[in-house]
């Protein structure tokens, strides 16, 4: 029994590795969209403050 032990120590590993590194690898593009929207946002938002002050 000590040996099925022994034995499944790596198998739990291994499936903890798996899932970790499918975890790691993952897809995460999916914010950019909103994110790019905000950046436009601030350059618009800074352009007006800018163009409105009258100094450079």
């Amino acid at each position: 029994m000590a040996a099925l032990a022994w034995l499944l120590i790596p198998l739990f590993a291994a499936v903890g590795a798996a899932i970790w590194g499918s975890w790691a690898a993952r897809n995460r593009t999916t914010g950019d969209v909103s994110e790019l929207a905000d950046y436009a946002k601030f350059r618009e938002a800074m352009e007006r403050t800018r163009s409105g002050s009258g100094a450079v």
